[in-house]
């Protein structure tokens, strides 16, 4: 199922030739990166408005179906063409889980980017109440305590389709016991994302 901005929304949809670009940039900094070489500094006078206005993004490398590498941020700090080309070098030389990309592959890796919507805290005093407000196949969570955070993005409920267990992979995530998320002073974000990839 694509995921993507819901119709309230639709007006911040990047056009089709915006995310050509941006998958572009995205390749050129995955061949620079893989290779160890330094990103060019980008001219964002060159680029259309909204890739040159601050985004999140997060960016999902793949090599036959399995994933490679995924790497991204949760809040807009930087230009979003720039957001995609730091996170694709990161996702393909920093992912802990995986070793570094090399260049025999760099061909073989299927890139998707995904754009992501400001995170809306949920305000609810139980289970029942929270489940409601998340909704499976549409929205990305974010699990927070203190300075400790995990999330997975939408994509992730085609393998885990159930909020209570999305909710406590979310928690091994981020190093807590399954059922954190009851615990008091946890707080749940949600947010969307607008995906796409070559």
């Amino acid at each position: 199922m694509e995921v993507d901005f819901p119709p309230e929304e639709r007006q911040t949809r990047l056009p089709d030739d915006e995310r050509k670009i941006l998958l572009r940039l995205s390749r050129e900094a995955l061949n620079e990166g893989v290779r160890g070489n330094a990103l060019e500094p980008l001219n964002l006078d060159d680029l259309p408005d909204l890739l040159s206005q601050p985004g999140a993004t997060f960016v999902t490398l793949t090599r036959d179906s399995e994933l490679r590498g995924c790497i991204g941020s949760l809040e807009a700090k930087r230009p979003l063409a720039e957001d995609v080309r730091v996170h694709t070098v990161a996702a393909a030389m920093e992912d802990y889980r995986f070793p570094p990309v090399n260049e025999d592959e760099v061909n073989k890796i299927t890139i998707e980017i995904s754009r992501l919507t400001a995170p809306q805290l949920i305000v609810s005093q139980d289970p029942e109440g929270l489940f409601s407000q998340i909704r499976p196949g549409v929205d990305g969570v974010i699990l927070q305590k203190g300075i400790r955070r995990a999330t997975f993005l939408p994509q992730v409920w085609k393998k885990v389709p159930n909020v209570e267990h999305f909710l406590e992979m979310l928690c091994r995530k981020m190093g807590s016991a399954a059922d954190c998320w009851k615990e008091p002073g946890v707080e749940v974000f949600t947010y969307r994302v607008e995906k796409f990839q070559e």
